[in-house]
């Protein structure tokens, strides 16, 4: 039995975080008529119509997605949400909004819905399009125990969900997991490069750097110790992983680690505070 058992919910937006989280509800036991989708776009219906979900042109019809919906989710871009909500905003009542729009702060929402507060904002990454994802949740004070209930199980469809308490605390969600999948891919590529100019061939050298990468995230997520204790049992004293560890502690590389990640949270900040003005 799950709380979201015959809930409507309606995506404002089917684009690929929509799809995404879609592919999740359903995986989990969502009925897909339980789902509709508002998008502009007749190919996206189509598309989204053959899988059994119920889709709407927001553009002919904006208000009927959110009419009758018990959570509304939000997936359009931030620039683009004052005039998609103003279609819709008069009709909102009890229901639950849940949006996906990154640097958009419940306040400044809240405002475009006309005052509307019932809302979560939520992180996701990218790896929620496999279901694999993390997403950092935040509400408003006028969201209650239940609807908390309800966000979450929307977003654990499609991976790991966190709450924060404080709204700023999104911007450090995003450094380490709403961007972050980008740096995993960059260490990969990294990686890749190495071992190629090392001798290896690129295929053999992409399939050992990702499946060392899962590997090391599994068997970390699996274990009771922390990472840097994880790290130390496998570094043998002089040996190949001490040498390789001890070249990156010269380069500094968790400081440079740290400041990219405080580079990535200064950008969301001033995304955010460029949204506001």
């Amino acid at each position: 039995m799950s709380v979201l058992d015959n809930k409507k919910i309606s995506f404002i937006g089917g684009g690929n975080m929509a799809q995404a989280l879609i592919s999740g509800l359903v995986g989990c036991g969502i009925k897909p008529n339980l789902i509709t989708v508002a998008d502009p776009s007749s190919d996206a219906r189509e598309q989204l119509a053959a899988k059994g979900l119920n889709t709407v042109d927001p553009m002919a019809d904006p208000k009927s997605a959110v009419i009758g919906a018990d959570i509304v989710v939000l997936a359009v871009k931030p620039q683009m949400m004052k005039v998609v909500v103003s279609a819709f905003a008069d009709v909102l009542d009890t229901q639950l909004v849940i949006s996906v729009a990154a640097g958009l702060s419940t306040d400044l929402l809240s405002n475009m819905l006309g005052g509307y507060s019932n809302i979560v904002r939520a992180m996701p990454n990218t790896p929620s399009m496999i279901q694999m994802g993390a997403t950092g949740l935040y509400g408003t004070d006028n969201i209650s125990a239940e609807q908390k209930q309800l966000a979450t199980a929307v977003m654990e469809a499609s991976g790991l969900v966190m709450w924060v308490d404080d709204e700023e605390h999104m911007h450090a969600v995003t450094a380490v997991s709403g961007s972050a999948p980008a740096y995993m891919f960059y260490f990969i590529e990294s990686m890749v490069d190495g071992a190629v100019a090392l001798g290896l061939d690129k295929e053999q050298a992409s399939a050992l750097a990702m499946q060392t990468m899962l590997g090391a995230a599994k068997m970390a997520m699996n274990s009771d110790d922390a990472p840097a204790e994880l790290r130390r049992k496998v570094t043998s004293p002089n040996g190949t992983t001490q040498a390789a560890v001890e070249s990156m502690q010269a380069n500094e590389i968790g400081r440079q680690i740290g400041e990219a990640m405080q580079a990535c949270y200064d950008r969301s900040q001033a995304l955010s505070e460029e949204m506001s003005k």
